[in-house]
């Protein structure tokens, strides 16, 4: 039976692997809206396409699935007391996300916002 911080990290992988779906489909199509796209200040293929979207060349989403895969495999090892560091770091990095989003560019990514709820309850149910 999963926990409740397994399920926490599919649903991260999952909404990880939505908003890669969207930097797919918004590549190969110029006229692409994705369903998180309310208005010109909700928008999240301003967020994913913006400068800030990608780590190193790579896009945040793909960095978000690799994390969430790997404390999910983490969970099922002897090194899961370790998760707690993972999750408070996955912490400040939404912090830093966060603020690029609403300060910088003052736009509210509704997928965003969801990994940021779990990168929370990540910590949260990881803490000891």
């Amino acid at each position: 039976m999963l926990t409740a911080f397994q399920i926490v990290a599919v649903v991260g992988a999952l909404l990880s692997i939505y908003a890669l779906k969207v930097e797919q489909k918004m590549s190969t199509t110029k006229s692409y809206r994705a369903v998180c796209d309310l208005s010109d200040h909700i928008s999240c293929t301003k967020a994913f396409s913006s400068p800030y979207g990608h780590m190193f060349g790579v896009p945040n989403s793909l960095l978000g699935l690799g994390f969430y895969l790997f404390v999910l495999v983490m969970s099922f090892t002897v090194y899961k007391a370790y998760i707690v560091y993972f999750a408070a770091f996955s912490l400040l990095f939404s912090v830093y996300l966060a603020y690029l989003s609403y300060v910088k560019m003052k736009n509210y990514c509704l997928v965003c916002n969801g990994v940021y709820v779990i990168n929370v309850l990540l910590l949260v149910f990881s803490w000891p």
